[in-house]
């Protein structure tokens, strides 16, 4: 680089850092630039401030004033105080903290302090020509409002960055996280508890959410009664039909299993008879004789099987090797660990929906390969076949592409850069190290792995890497690999694989505030990326024995992107590509998009609000659209015209089938809400996903209240159905994998009980059209009584058998808070999974197991432990 660029370079670095200072870049003298000419403070005061500078972030109110802007969010907005206080004296000047704030700043009053937006959730404090210093123990204030609200504490990001120009930025001590010993929960030391409900817990006066307290815990779960004889028999998904003879009583495998693959590969079943090791169930010449086989039957689908367990032997029937497969997982579902017998029993099953999904985004915070093997074990063994693996977005790329080593070269890594050509910058509260655990990729071998395992479990994988908008890290990483060949003056290479117009003057703001983050859909050089990316993961499949036949492109764009773009004007100038205005672009780009895919033999899948603007004579003959609108929103009239469309439709409804969102209605469950405060295990086992409206007749809207579901305006077509149904992890504040798994399980298995098996409970749809309410009673009470009777039959059998496997292959599911009452001077306490061991703490004493009743006074903290006693939940009190 000469130094005329470098210039260039440094003074728009300190632009972005927000210097006043910064030189201007006009005069090449020769001479080199002394930043510390310019800038007082010193490395020393950098790491002084990092290490002893306090932040404290508050919220004080949801409720909007007179200082937020009327005009954005609906007017919503929530004021904030932040305290920053200082251990040691601080006289040093001229540095800056950039730190992430999801909701962008609108206003802000303080007398030492500036703040603002800079891009996406990145935003930049600095200081004011007032700002004396901090004396010894002296706090200074800056208060904010931002956009929405701020109903959960994992709402604030951690790792503020202290920096100044031409010094190592460093991470404020005070904003690190750190994980909780007995919960494995992450915690954010900086973020004061919320107290108060009505102007930190409410969206608005109009919001009728209850904060889950022991005590309503408590009164939930008094409904759920033991019973350990129909957990034995109990199986996880809930299989089409179950014969037991009441005189049959159990069968001794204290032996093990003798196993005869009959006409079975050994590689279509050994990841399920690993399972049953792992379980205690071994392979023995002396066991139990376990006879597998396959009979092809056309009128069954595809892992259909039947399983039969007598005192003779046990036999499993398949359709194919899925169908052994899910019958041996069967077989693990009766198993109870430490235990050496089995319930005598007959089985006939099949899938309900073809499609039985879990999508994990590792693109926005990196999750290790280690992690997904893990889950992909988890998912075999409650019978779900489809990972949809989201490898790139705005804050990652997470896969290794050899031909475009930019992309995770740069596009993997967040690190404090302003310039991004070594890294992107650290989004999402990542930090400044570009080696901690948020970033990362799988590398090719990585990936393979995972696809092998995945081929060994029956499951397949769909990548996706979002495009055109949600692509900032793939742009950055091209514009990269630009300035890298310009400087070798191959102008030709450089300019391939290029994503953005840099002549496109246009101001827009994503959906999460990026205005640099949408691939550019009028260069030919960003479908000749699409095609060289595509082509490179077709390779990696086909060489790890999986091949690729269906990609998700994500499908997601970004609104007003392109406008001023001088190639986007040229472009739909031309008329040749059937494009006549702007608006029009962003469903051209899928649809070539999709063409490229029909190309290579590759089927195309989409998010549902960016296909819905293609056209349908312009796209291939199978497509996958994952509808996710809210159904309180009226979700399901969406759903129905793509399915109308003959697409294969996948329900992924928020409401329900966001995993990221908190299990409870309580500021300290972890996860974003904007479409549901509790998503708990129950009301994923409750969902009818073949009945979109009917779930308005019994649940709410995101702020509790009753909501309309009228289906006579864009009914399904008489006999159309739906592909399958896909859970969602998404990672925005999901930083770790144990928060993952956290976030994830249990949830899992009442996902996959509801892509397996139908409920005899479940409202048929009506094809005519109806509208739904809370007094509409098409679920009637006998409809309820059956599902709930179900739960709690299903909530034992997690409790007192599902989750010591979990235990056994180290899954870090939420364990519930425990509900509680002091009645008559005795505490009672009870659990929504049962089985599960309850703990209390008198005054801050030692933990101690609750049995029943006992009386107890003083302050009383209560608590789950998992089956293998080595994790404990989060910690709540009894009032």
């Amino acid at each position: 680089m000469n130094k005329k660029m470098l210039a260039l370079t440094i003074a728009a670095s300190l632009s972005l850092l927000g210097c006043d200072k910064a030189p201007k870049p006009a005069v090449d003298t020769g001479e080199k630039i002394n930043l510390q000419a310019i800038y007082s403070v010193t490395q020393s005061d950098i790491n002084k401030i990092a290490e002893n500078l306090v932040v404290n972030y508050r919220v004080v109110t949801n409720i909007p004033t007179d200082k937020c802007d009327g005009k954005v969010a609906d007017g919503a907005c929530f004021e904030v105080e932040l305290t920053f206080t200082a251990k040691q004296a601080i006289a040093a000047k001229d540095w800056t903290i950039h730190f992430s704030q999801i909701a962008p700043i609108q206003s802000f009053e303080s007398d030492d302090f500036s703040v603002k937006h800079l891009n996406g959730d990145l935003h930049l404090i600095s200081l004011k020509d007032t700002f004396s210093g901090f004396a010894p123990g002296e706090q200074k204030t800056l208060n904010f409002r931002a956009m929405f609200w701020s109903l959960a504490e994992s709402d604030v990001m951690p790792n503020y960055i202290v920096s100044a120009p031409g010094l190592e930025a460093r991470v404020i001590e005070s904003t690190k996280p750190y994980i909780d010993k007995e919960s494995g929960l992450e915690v954010l030391p900086h973020v004061e508890t919320f107290t108060d409900t009505n102007t930190q817990f409410k969206r608005s006066a109009a919001d009728k959410t209850q904060w889950l307290t022991s005590e309503k815990l408590y009164q939930r779960n008094a409904v759920l009664v033991e019973d350990k004889l129909a957990v034995i028999q109990a199986i996880i998904p809930t299989p089409t039909s179950v014969s037991i003879d009441a005189n049959a009583g159990f069968v001794d495998i204290s032996h093990g299993i003798a196993v005869s693959l009959g006409n079975v590969k050994h590689t279509e079943v050994d990841a399920a008879i690993s399972r049953l090791a792992e379980l205690g169930v071994k392979q023995s010449a002396k066991g139990l004789p376990l006879r597998l086989s396959i009979v092809s039957n056309n009128d069954k689908i595809i892992g259909s099987y039947s399983l039969a367990v007598t005192d003779k032997e046990i036999t499993i029937v398949g359709v194919d090797g899925n169908g052994v497969f899910n019958g041996l997982q069967s077989l693990a579902s009766l198993v109870t660990v430490g235990e050496s017998r089995l319930p005598m029993l007959a089985v006939d099953d099949e899938p309900h929906f073809a499609f039985r999904g879990m999508l994990v985004d590792v693109a926005r915070n990196f999750h290790s390969k280690d992690f997904i093997l893990k889950l992909l074990d988890q998912m075999a063994a409650y019978k779900l076949n489809k990972l949809h693996l989201h490898l790139g977005d705005d804050e990652g790329w997470r896969l290794e592409i050899p031909s475009l080593p930019e992309l995770t070269d740069i596009g993997a890594k967040r690190c404090f850069d302003i310039t991004e050509d070594n890294c992107l910058m650290p989004q999402l509260g990542a930090g400044a190290d570009e080696n901690s655990s948020v970033s990362g990729y799988y590398s090719v071998s990585d990936y393979q792995e995972i696809l092998q395992a995945a081929t060994a479990r029956h499951i397949q994988v769909i990548p996706s890497l979002d495009m055109p908008g949600h692509s900032r890290s793939s742009i950055k990483a091209m514009t990269a690999r630009y300035k890298k060949f310009m400087a070798l003056e191959d102008e030709a290479k450089a300019k391939q694989f290029l994503l953005e117009d840099f002549d496109d003057k246009t101001n827009y703001s994503s959906v999460q505030f990026y205005g640099d983050n949408t691939i550019n859909a009028c260069l030919e050089s960003s479908y000749d990326f699409v095609i060289e990316v595509m082509t490179q993961v077709k390779k990696i499949h086909a060489d790890a024995g999986q091949p690729l036949t269906r990609y998700h492109i994500g499908a997601d764009e970004t609104a007003g992107a392109w406008l001023e773009s001088p190639a986007c004007k040229a472009f739909v100038a031309d008329n040749d590509k059937g494009v006549t205005k702007m608006s029009e672009l962003g469903a051209y780009f899928i649809e070539r998009v999709a063409g490229i895919l029909s190309e290579l033999d590759i089927e195309t899948a989409g998010w549902s609000d960016g296909m819905e603007h293609t056209r349908k004579e312009n796209m291939p003959a199978i497509v996958q659209a994952n509808a996710w609108d809210a159904l309180f929103w009226g979700g399901h009239d969406k759903v129905h015209q793509l399915a109308n469309r003959d697409w294969q439709v996948v329900i992924s409804s928020p409401d329900v089938l966001y995993f990221d969102f908190p299990h409870e209605a309580d500021p300290k469950e972890h996860g974003y809400y904007w479409a549901s405060r509790h998503t708990n295990t129950e009301k994923v086992f409750q969902f009818m996903p073949d009945n979109l409206p009917v779930h308005a007749e019994f649940w709410l809207d995101r702020q509790d209240n009753a909501y309309v579901a009228d289906d006579t305006k864009t009914p399904l077509a008489p006999g159309q159905k739906f592909l399958g149904i896909q859970g969602q992890l998404w990672s925005e504040n999901v930083r770790t994998d144990d928060m993952v798994e956290h976030k994830v399980f249990p949830r899992l298995l009442a996902l996959a009980e509801r892509a397996w098996h139908q409920a005899d409970w479940a409202v048929p749809y009506n094809y005519k059209g109806a509208k739904y309410s809370s007094q509409s009673n098409t679920f009637t009470a006998e409809l309820k009584a059956m599902r709930d009777n179900q739960w709690q039959l299903f909530a034992n059998t997690l409790g007192h058998k599902e989750f010591a496997k979990l235990d056994l292959a180290q899954i870090d599911y939420r364990l519930p808070t425990v509900g509680a009452i002091i009645k008559a001077g005795k505490l009672h306490a009870n659990i929504a999974f049962p089985g599960l061991t309850i703990e209390y703490q008198v005054n801050g004493g030692n933990w101690l197991n609750y049995q029943e009743p006992i009386a107890v006074s003083g302050e009383i903290s209560i608590r789950s432990r998992s089956t293998n006693g080595l994790r404990a939940s989060r910690i709540t009190q009894v009032k």
